[in-house]
């Protein structure tokens, strides 16, 4: 009898990466990115979803040529499968979400070599079926994607007083028109996101004391 697709076994690979094995919080994979995209929110949200995308079709696809790869040019297999999906999505972006593409610049092109995704090919989707190394490219995606977009919203709302480009803090708080707040600067500048990072693994690490242990 073939295990159902939705089991609990499969579940877990969606829901375990989201927490007890995040990404950029327990292992520490695709930092670079969450410093430098997360300025604000949109550009966050569209990282996260071009990551899913990238990192769900790889590791199918390398899922279904894993018995027919050479073992001896498997890494370049992969960059190459990597490098085609990150130029459909980079291609996608520029038509439908300029502003954004732009945005994002060079880093969208840094997919290729993101460590996350790499690091799911050769330990995941290699040694397992499709249907699971699409959960598992899904699951560790929409861990990074929830910090990513954690990140965003601290240092928008902070830095700018804004959310997707929307005014949140009313411009009778601040202190030009005679309220009690003014913009933390800090929050748009790169440290201030691994600022951010270093307290939501704090935080993650104080509620979850067996990722201390691990």
């Amino acid at each position: 009898m073939s295990e159902p697709m939705f089991s609990k076994k499969n579940l877990k690979l969606l829901s375990d990466p989201i927490n007890n094995s995040n990404p950029i919080t327990v292992q520490v994979l695709g930092i670079c990115s969450a410093l430098a995209v997360t300025a604000q929110l949109k550009p966050s949200i569209v990282m996260a979803l071009s990551v899913t995308a990238v990192l769900a079709l790889s590791n199918v696809v390398v899922s279904l040529l894993r018995n027919t790869i050479p073992n001896r040019i498997r890494i370049i297999v992969q960059l190459v499968i990597i490098a085609t999906l990150v130029i459909l999505v980079d291609e996608l972006l520029k038509a439908f979400v300029f502003d954004v593409s732009r945005q994002l610049s060079v880093f969208v092109g840094l997919i290729i070599t993101n460590c996350i995704i790499m690091g799911r090919l050769e330990a995941f989707a290699l040694g397992n079926r499709p249907w699971q190394s699409f959960l598992d490219g899904v699951g560790n995606a929409a861990g990074y994607g929830v910090i990513l977009i954690i990140i965003g919203v601290i240092r928008e709302l902070f830095g700018s007083g804004s959310l997707l480009g929307f005014k949140i803090i009313p411009e009778s708080w601040y202190i030009a028109n005679g309220g009690f707040y003014e913009n933390n600067g800090l929050m748009v500048l790169s440290p201030m996101a691994l600022i951010v990072v270093g307290v939501i693994i704090w935080v993650q690490r104080h509620r979850n004391r067996t990722l201390i242990e691990n």
